[in-house]
């Protein structure tokens, strides 16, 4: 059997375990196992644990519990509602201030967490019923918050960018600073369009509303001095903890594994004395949900490098290099068509399964065509970001679904639509100008 037909039957089973519901750790790792038991040397079945063990000995994964620890410690306060009325308090007089208020506050909170999901529930919860309340249409009011949950994994610190930067042997740390600047520009276009479609709607409803005040949005808030003053310590910490963060990470003062030991031990503090979370029961909560999303983690990137050596061994990788090479596609063409087979990815598949299986296969075609391995990290990102939002896997739907049960799962999709456009307005200016992504690591990685 030839290099190319076990490559696409590798690839097939895999997509079948993937499709078939089975845990991807599970799937990559099974999928490998038997195609090493079919088309190689039985020895290496008996290296296996020797293989997996080799490749996470490597001090960057521990970076990954850490941030988790981080995001569990934040996601089991109130600090999404404290974080959202803050904000709530000093945008209310612009237009369209409840939903700016949203989308920075899921900025904010995302950048704490890293966590899309819990991002939106956090958010969500507070946010949504307000929205709907103000007269803000079901299908804006969601789509704010599953759009927004989205930046948490683009805005460091990022699960998302490390195992990229794992992958493409990527600096954590330029990639996090590369994060930064396309993160402010999506939102930035989130707020634009939140505060465009406020205006719109706002318009129609008092067309339609001629004999009440059915739908004055935002009209009936109003905060004073001392009340925006009194909402900053809710915001406060949560800012401080990420500028400690950034500082100690971009001053040179830390690697990304102790700033992630900085913020896990930071946001674990937070808890403590803001929100009383010492009780046996708080502490629990927090351990037990890092201890779980940690090992299914580390668990997939340990059958993702297993999945890869099969693959590299077979010759897949090697061949499937070079029938992208061969093609003698223009820099552009090939990146159009990566991008279109991540998004299609994206519809069935989670960041995680996209980073690890498909990073070994593009990775000899990006560095051959001059492609800035940093630069397209982001935009990958970013089309993933589309992937949480999107059906029919679209996670975020799900979760905004579960936390907004009476709006219907269309209206939800609907209202998402224009900020998937957003997104790919977003990566045409990055096309247009990188250095949005670039100068940041450029200027203060200049030696590496």
């Amino acid at each position: 059997m030839d290099t190319t037909t076990i490559g696409l039957l590798y690839a097939g089973v895999t997509l079948v375990l993937l499709f078939s519901g089975m845990p991807i750790a599970f799937a990559l790792g099974l999928s490998a196992l038997g195609f090493m038991a079919g088309f190689m040397p039985s020895a290496h079945l008996g290296s296996v644990a020797e293989t997996l063990f080799s490749e996470l000995d490597n001090f960057t994964l521990l970076t990954i519990p850490l941030f988790v620890l981080m995001g569990a410690a934040i996601g089991k306060t109130r600090a999404g509602t404290d974080v959202y009325g803050s904000l709530n308090a000093w945008l209310y007089k612009i237009p369209g201030g409840l939903g700016l208020a949203n989308v920075f506050a899921c900025a904010v909170f995302a950048a704490m967490c890293g966590s899309s999901p819990a991002t939106c529930s956090a958010i969500g919860s507070s946010g949504i019923p307000q929205l709907v309340k103000r007269g803000y249409s079901e299908g804006l009011a969601t789509g704010i918050i599953a759009a927004g949950g989205t930046l948490g994994i683009l805005i460091p610190p990022s699960l998302t960018l490390i195992l990229y930067g794992l992958a493409s042997e990527q600096s954590i740390g330029r990639l996090f600073m590369a994060g930064i600047g396309p993160g402010t520009l999506l939102i930035f276009l989130f707020a634009l369009w939140v505060m465009i479609k406020y205006s719109l709607e706002r318009r129609t409803a008092r067309a339609a509303a001629t004999d009440g005040p059915a739908h004055a949005i935002s009209e009936d808030e109003h905060f004073s001095w001392a009340d925006r003053l009194a909402s900053l310590p809710r915001l406060l910490p949560f800012l401080l903890l990420i500028a400690l963060i950034m500082i100690a990470m971009y001053g040179g003062w830390a690697t990304p594994s102790e700033v992630a030991g900085i913020g896990a031990a930071g946001s674990v503090i937070m808890v403590i004395v803001l929100y009383r979370c010492y009780r046996a029961g708080d502490v629990k909560v927090i351990l037990s949900g890092t201890i779980r999303e940690s090992t299914m983690i580390m668990m997939i990137i340990a059958t993702s490098f297993l999945f890869t050596f099969v693959m590299s061994y077979l010759g897949v990788t090697q061949q499937a290099a070079s029938w992208l090479v061969g093609l003698g596609l223009s820099k552009w063409a090939f990146f159009f068509w990566v991008n279109i087979f991540i998004v299609a990815l994206g519809f069935f598949l989670p960041p995680v399964a996209i980073i690890l299986m498909i990073t070994p296969i593009i990775l000899p075609s990006l560095k051959a065509l001059g492609i800035d391995l940093v630069w397209f990290g982001i935009v990958m990102t970013i089309l993933m970001e589309m992937g949480l939002i999107h059906p029919p896997v679209g996670l975020n739907l799900f979760v905004i679904n579960g936390i907004a049960p009476e709006i219907k799962l269309k209206n939800i999709i609907w209202g998402t639509m224009p900020f998937i456009g957003l997104m790919i307005v977003g990566i045409l200016i990055l096309c247009l100008v990188p250095g949005i992504a670039t100068w940041l690591p450029n200027h203060f990685y200049q030696g590496g």
